[in-house]
């Protein structure tokens, strides 16, 4: 599942996924994983304002977080330095045989509004597509 998120006011969306995760719709068969992605560090919405009933404040809390807690590995996608950011990019072109100015990859990270990984592997797949060059 790709972009997985849901809203705050969408409880019941992220319960239904959470049983069906869990086996509750039918038996999870062996040779089935799933993988899914967010934009969200939380796949439910929070807010500061979540724990102010008096009344089991962390219920409703445990409840959002709970399928977020089915899934083992969380990868996240990190600002790094100047220099991180243009060793990664220096990797991927040496690998792919890419050539690319370090001017442009600075720039291209402004436009995009920060340095990560993942910035790095978008600006690579440009640097391959301007080539008219495959990445696989």
């Amino acid at each position: 599942l790709d972009d997985l998120g849901f809203d705050a006011g969408d409880s019941s969306g992220a319960r239904k996924l959470r049983s069906w995760l869990e086996g509750g719709v039918e038996a999870r068969p062996a040779n089935v994983r799933l993988a899914v992605t967010s934009n969200r560090r939380a796949i439910v919405e929070r807010h500061l304002s979540e724990q102010d009933d008096p009344i089991n404040p962390r219920d409703a809390v445990d409840d959002r977080l709970a399928l977020a807690d089915r899934f083992g590995l969380s990868l996240g996608f990190h600002n790094c330095t100047q220099d991180e950011y243009l060793a990664i990019i220096a990797g991927y072109a040496a690998h792919y045989g890419l050539a690319y100015a370090e001017a442009d990859a600075l720039e291209w990270s402004k436009r995009r509004g920060g340095r990560s990984g993942r910035v790095a592997w978008q600006y690579v797949n440009e640097l391959a597509g301007r080539a008219g060059r495959s990445l696989s």
